[in-house]
């Protein structure tokens, strides 16, 4: 079983500037989605961040609303969150795959996301990796997404100006 495996983890990055991370969660099973989310505050707040909060209908939207974010708003990274448990259908496959796939190629694009849709065979699954006392994978998402923020700052970003402005900066167009 994971839960008995141990794995490296990266110390949390430390940030010289304000950060703003979106996480965009459906909570289809709405008790391992409080879950997921409750990991990736505690995590996003401990690195000294805010974070907003918005949820979908299902996991096929969580990267559907990330990259409307991406597009439309000043979020420095990205928390997708859900589950996806397997039923008696190939639905499981396309949700994963498709929710996966566009969340990967955001990534690719340079968009700071880190994953958290779980994708397991059943509940149980869905709450050991849920658990913010447990394998806490709403945590590990909201780390990643701080890791990929931290790079973009170091290495300058990719698309100009980068980052969390506070919204009397804003000029409207």
């Amino acid at each position: 079983m994971a839960s008995s495996e141990t794995h490296h983890v990266l110390d949390r990055p430390g940030f010289d500037a304000p950060f703003k991370v979106l996480i965009v969660v459906a909570p289809y099973y709405k008790d391992i989605a409080d879950q997921l989310v409750a990991g990736a505050k505690a995590e996003i707040e401990a690195a000294g961040g805010t974070w907003d909060l918005v949820e979908v209908p299902g996991a096929l939207e969580v990267p559907t609303a990330i990259n409307i974010a991406h597009r439309l708003s000043n979020f420095d990274g990205f928390v997708a969150l859900g589950c996806v448990i397997r039923g008696e259908t190939t639905h499981y496959e396309t949700v994963c795959n498709d929710s996966s796939r566009a969340i990967q190629l955001m990534g690719l694009q340079g968009v700071c996301i880190g994953n958290g849709i779980l994708t397991v065979e059943n509940m149980a699954q869905a709450q050991a990796r849920a658990e913010t006392d447990g394998q806490n994978k709403g945590g590990g998402a909201a780390a990643a997404a701080l890791h990929l923020i931290a790079l973009t700052r170091k290495w300058g970003g990719g698309k100009g100006p980068i980052g969390f402005k506070p919204s009397e900066e804003i000029k409207l167009a």
